[in-house]
């Protein structure tokens, strides 16, 4: 097998992908969440100061307040592009660096081809699931508005034009079908390394 294999996982929001990070966390991978690092970062007093700097009404008393960001970011394509400039190139660092131990590693990286990193990652997995599927799944778990989910799938990449050479993984099961169709494509990629 390569060294340092990098993989990557995405998909639109609502579609998985925590999901599938748990599973191959549960089978002894090591997988990381740009999510979960960008928590991580946002504790962090300078990267905090950094989001106060271009986002001052989101920073109080030094705490980030991520869904006051949010609102600003998802109903405004400058803010957006801004707030990306800014943190996704601090997210990857880290999450590259979290990776570089390991032979093999995935990663959880829902921008990935919005923000251009896909060349980064030597497979891409892309999780596909019914629209109607991922707004109820997202209305379910994060107590955001039809409205809200709308704007930010709006703002995602359009998943009916995927870059060649990226294995489609279908959620359209239970977690245990997604879990075994998780199984059967890491066995393609250990067997064929």
């Amino acid at each position: 097998m390569k060294q340092n294999k990098k993989i990557a996982l995405t998909g639109g929001i609502g579609s998985g992908k925590s999901a599938a990070l748990g599973i191959l966390r549960a089978h002894g991978y090591a997988a990381f969440s740009c999510d979960e690092i960008y928590r991580g970062l946002c504790e962090e007093p300078l990267f905090t100061a950094g989001l106060a700097s271009l986002f001052p009404f989101a920073v109080k008393n030094g705490k980030l307040d991520r869904t006051a960001l949010a609102n600003a970011v998802f109903s405004d394509e400058e803010a957006r592009k801004k707030l990306n400039a800014y943190t996704h190139p601090r997210i990857m660092e880290r999450l590259f660096s979290l990776m570089e131990p390991y032979p093999l590693s995935f990663a959880e990286v829902p921008l990935l081809f919005e923000e251009g990193y896909g060349a980064a990652f030597d497979e891409i997995i892309v999780l596909m699931r019914d629209k109607a599927a991922r707004i109820e799944a997202l209305k379910g778990r994060s107590g955001l508005s039809e409205q809200e989910i709308a704007a930010r799938m709006e703002s995602q990449f359009g998943y009916d034009a995927i870059p060649e050479g990226c294995h489609i993984l279908q959620n359209d099961g239970s977690l245990a079908d997604l879990e075994a169709k998780l199984v059967a494509l890491l066995r393609d990629f250990t067997e064929s390394a």
